[in-house]
């Protein structure tokens, strides 16, 4: 079932604790004044090799226990044994990457894996149902469910997730047209909802269409915490990455403004960084805190939900870009490096899924 550029609509989750009290302020005013002086700490953490010899991997979900990983440019998916073994699942085809293109975020849903990759000068969300066991797991025949996301060698957006509501989001980047992030009729640059067949939900906040929020970059990170709150990262241009809380109808800015600029109309984000420091990617709420993998940074970064202007840095430097992290169905945190795309230096078993304990 096809659904083109034109757009579809939105919920929004509940709010809780010192960090949705702060995006509350800072929504209902529509990007008041700047958030203060950001606080940074160094954190000890070890980690443990889960797997290794991935080749530009992008995400990791989950079937049940079974973990499944996408590879960008090779456009497979693996999935690991409990011996950190992997195997290919399938692959998905049709893809054609280049630049930042490929495929991208993947998630699970009621037997069926969904994925987001470039094929040609469009993205799509496409779903297959899991046949199979855990160890001869296989791909059924694809289904399209959005496409018409525009491409382009950068800035492609790619995070899929469900949410709390049973509603799957999708981030898009610009494709490098800044001016489609404040275009509501185009699906670039946005923060897109829908259900599990690609129909507009209801309640979204523009009707007929898909939209969520707008003003994106390049979002690559989607979480939410328990009281439902959603976050997401986003990469800035030359001044600031940034790390937002997600409303239903939010304007987040660019291509106007970047970072935190208090200016009305448009909603701040809680917490920025220079872009040599972070390039926020994957992200993953575990416990009280979300937690962002990021690249030209090389460092793990813990933001507390309480008190999201201060964090902490784990693993600066210590095995590259990281790509993603995600909470395993153990409850332990995961993180994937990204070393092996053209941008990093890989290592000989790059690339690698970590388990990082936190000593907690």
């Amino acid at each position: 079932m096809k659904r083109g550029p034109a757009m579809k609509r939105r919920r929004r989750g509940a709010r809780g604790a010192a960090a949705a009290a702060l995006a509350l302020t800072m929504v209902t005013a529509c990007s008041s004044a700047p958030a203060g002086e950001s606080s940074t700490t160094a954190g000890a953490a070890s980690t443990e090799t889960i797997t290794t010899g991935l080749d530009a991997p992008w995400s990791v979900a989950f079937h049940g226990g079974t973990p499944l990983v996408s590879e960008r440019d090779s456009a497979r998916i693996l999935e690991l044994d409990t011996a950190g073994s992997s195997r290919e699942v399938g692959s998905i085809g049709g893809t054609a990457g280049g630049g930042e293109g490929g495929l991208l975020g993947i998630a699970v849903q009621d037997g069926f894996l969904y994925s987001y990759a470039t094929a040609g000068e469009e993205n799509r969300i496409e779903r297959r149902e899991l046949t199979g066991s855990t160890g001869s797991l296989g791909l059924g025949p694809p289904e399209v469910i959005l496409d018409g996301i525009a491409a382009g060698p950068i800035h492609n957006g790619g995070r899929i997730a469900f949410g709390p509501d049973g509603l799957l989001y999708a981030t898009a980047g610009d494709a490098g047209n800044r001016g489609s992030a404040q275009d509501t009729t185009s699906l670039s640059g946005k923060i897109l909802r829908m259900t599990a067949d690609g129909a507009v939900p209801e309640d979204n906040p523009l009707p007929g269409s898909l939209v969520y929020s707008y003003g994106h970059r390049n979002p690559q990170g989607i979480a939410w915490d328990a009281e439902g709150t959603l976050y997401s990262s986003e990469f800035g241009q030359n001044t600031w990455d940034e790390l937002n809380v997600i409303t239903a109808g939010g304007n987040y800015g660019w291509p106007e403004v970047e970072g935190i600029a208090g200016r009305d109309g448009f909603i701040d984000p809680v917490q920025q960084w220079e872009p040599a420091d972070a390039s926020p990617s994957g992200i993953a709420v575990s416990g009280e805190s979300v937690f962002i993998a990021n690249l030209r940074g090389e460092v793990l970064r813990e933001v507390p939900l309480a008190d999201p202007r201060t964090s902490t840095e784990y693993l600066t430097g210590e095995h590259g870009r990281l790509r993603d992290v995600v909470s395993a169905p153990d409850g332990s945190l995961w993180a994937l490096t990204n070393n092996t795309d053209g941008r990093g230096g890989p290592g000989p078993d790059d690339d690698r899924i970590l388990r990082v304990d936190l000593g907690r």
